[in-house]
C-alpha cells in the first residue's frame, strides 16, 4: 500500500522532521545534523508518496525496501519511520544512548522493520541490487530504493555495484544520491570530485535523472519516470543542500557531524517553525 498525501502535508511532514532531527542531534550532543537535513525531501516522499509499505505488517514480502547506505545520517530516517508509525516518536531523543533502539547507525537489530543495517560506508548498493535481483527471481513486484552520500560514492564498491546492476539489468533498483557537496572532511571537490557525475553513472549502464533534491514534486516526477525504465538500473542525481532548512547549518562543513548547542537549537527551532 502506498500512502499518498497532499503537497502540503508532505511539506508539513518534512518540516516536523527537520525540527525533530535538531532535537535529537542536540540531546544526544552528538550526530550527523548536515546530511541528515539534507535527505528530508528523498525520505518524505518515500515513505508518504512512493513505496509499497505496511508500517503494521513490516514485513510484508513484497513490500518495496529502503536503504539508507549513508547510515550516519539515521535521526532523518528514525524521525521518518515514526511519523509512519513504524518507531515510538516519543523516544526519538534517546538518540545514541545505550540502550535506544536509535543506535547511531541504524540497527535492525534494534529495529526489526529496518531492511538492513547499514552505515559502513560504500556497501549499501550492493545490499540494495542483492535485494532487487533476488526480488527479481521470486516475480515479486518489490521495489528497492537505496540513498547514497555523495562522499561515500568515493568507494570503489559503489562502481563494483554499479557495473553489476547494468550487466544484469536490474530494473527494480533507485540509487539516489544525495549530492549535497559536502562530506566530513569539508567539501567534496576539495578531497576527490566527482564530477562529472550523471555521465559517470550513464557510462556505467545507469538511467539518469538529475534534479532538486528539495523539490517534493520533482522528487515524484522522477520516482515515476524511474518506475517507467526498463532494461537497466535508475540513478537519481538529487542535488541538496547540507543542512537546509538551518541557515547556520546550510553549506557549513561544521555541521557534517557536529550537534548544535542548546542556544543554536532554540535558533533553528524558530527557523522550522
Amino acid at each position: 500500500m502506498t500512502h499518498s498525501k497532499s503537497l502540503d502535508q508532505l511539506q508539513a511532514i518534512a518540516k516536523r522532521v527537520r525540527r525533530q532531527i535538531v532535537e535529537m542531534i542536540t540531546t544526544a550532543k552528538s550526530g550527523h545534523p548536515g546530511g541528515s537535513l539534507s535527505a528530508v525531501e528523498i525520505l518524505v516522499t518515500l515513505y508518504f508518496d512512493v513505496m509499497r509499505h505496511d508500517p503494521k505488517n513490516p514485513q510484508w514480502p513484497d513490500r518495496d525496501r529502503f536503504l539508507l547506505s549513508k547510515g550516519h545520517a539515521a535521526p532523518v530516517l528514525y524521525a521518518v519511520m515514526a511519523e509512519a508509525g513504524y518507531v515510538p516518536a516519543d523516544q526519538l531523543n534517546s538518540l545514541r544512548k545505550l540502550g535506544s533502539i536509535y543506535q547511531g547507525h541504524p540497527d535492525k537489530r534494534f529495529i526489526p522493520a529496518l531492511d538492513a543495517s547499514t552505515g559502513s560506508l560504500g556497501q549499501g548498493l550492493s545490499l540494495g541490487l542483492g535485494m532487487a535481483a533476488a526480488a527479481r527471481l521470486d516475480k515479486s513486484p518489490t521495489r528497492v530504493y537505496v540513498v547514497l552520500g555523495d562522499g561515500e560514492i568515493q568507494e570503489g564498491q559503489i562502481w563494483e555495484a554499479a557495473m553489476f546492476g547494468a550487466f544484469h539489468k536490474i530494473d527494480n533498483i533507485v540509487a539516489i544520491v544525495d549530492y549535497n557537496r559536502i562530506q566530513l572532511d569539508g567539501f567534496v571537490k576539495d578531497i576527490m570530485e566527482l564530477e562529472p557525475l550523471a555521465a559517470k553513472w550513464q557510462s556505467f549502464g545507469w538511467h539518469v535523472i538529475e534534479l532538486d533534491g528539495h523539490d517534493i514534486p520533482a522528487l515524484q516526477k522522477a520516482f515515476a519516470d524511474a518506475a517507467k525504465v526498463k532494461g537497466k538500473p535508475v540513478a537519481l542525481i538529487a542535488h541538496t543542500v547540507k543542512g537546509k532548512g538551518v541557515s547556520f547549518m546550510e553549506n557549513n562543513p561544521k555541521f557534517h557531524g557536529q550537534a548544535p548547542t542548546a542556544a543554536e537549537l532554540e535558533v533553528a527551532l524558530k527557523e522550522l517553525a
